[in-house]
């Protein structure tokens, strides 16, 4: 198998090498490290080469790289179903840049380029309709960039005397939380079945 994909990724990158940054195989997987401004004609060349026929998309998502200048690898999965082979593209983008949408080349990246956009506020030009996709509306900040608070900024809650949904801002300071990790079972005061079995070998 590796043999494959290391034939594929050089063609891949002998054919498109003004697309192709870098490539490699890890875990039995092709990694393809493309150039922002070309990624719309190599999603497109991918899909109608008969080399590749990489005709279904199977995922859109994003790694944030806080210290890093390119702070974001926005990363494609592609399947081949003709070719038996799966690929994996990146796209390094710094905080502001624009990544064109896909959408015209495969409508499913719709949502998966909105999910993007909400989780991490990564901005895709040409997209159709980019808007949030699972937070609520007026919802502040990027849920799985790594400097979002695990608190959020927002308490959402039903308030009894105004019978309605109210938001208001976090009270509680992260650095101050306290978490109990002891187990449920611990410091229990009753005997679940099989405990003598323990206390009969001690």
């Amino acid at each position: 198998m590796s043999d494959a994909l290391n034939e594929l990724g050089n063609h891949i990158a002998t054919t498109r090498h003004e697309c192709v940054i870098g490539w490699s195989v890890d875990h039995g997987e092709l990694n393809v490290d493309v150039a922002p401004s070309n990624i719309v004609a190599f999603v497109e060349w991918l899909r109608t080469d008969p080399n590749c026929k990489f005709s279904t998309l199977v995922d859109i998502t994003a790694v944030d790289y806080p210290e890093r200048a390119k702070r974001f690898d926005v990363v494609y999965h592609f399947l081949s179903m003709y070719q038996n082979q799966r690929i994996r593209l990146r796209v390094g983008l710094r905080e502001e840049e624009m990544l064109a949408s896909i959408v015209d080349v495969h409508p499913s990246a719709n949502w998966f380029e909105r999910e993007v956009f909400d989780m991490f506020g990564i901005l895709f030009s040409g997209h159709p309709d980019l808007r949030r996709l699972l937070t609520d509306y007026g919802f502040r900040g990027y849920p799985l960039r790594k400097d979002f608070p695990t608190t959020g900024y927002t308490e959402v809650r039903y308030d009894e005397e105004q019978k309605r949904v109210v938001y208001e801002p976090v009270s509680l300071v992260q650095e101050y939380r306290q978490f109990d990790f002891m187990s449920p079972w611990e410091g229990a005061r009753y005997v679940l079945p099989g405990d003598e079995k323990e206390e009969a070998k001690g």
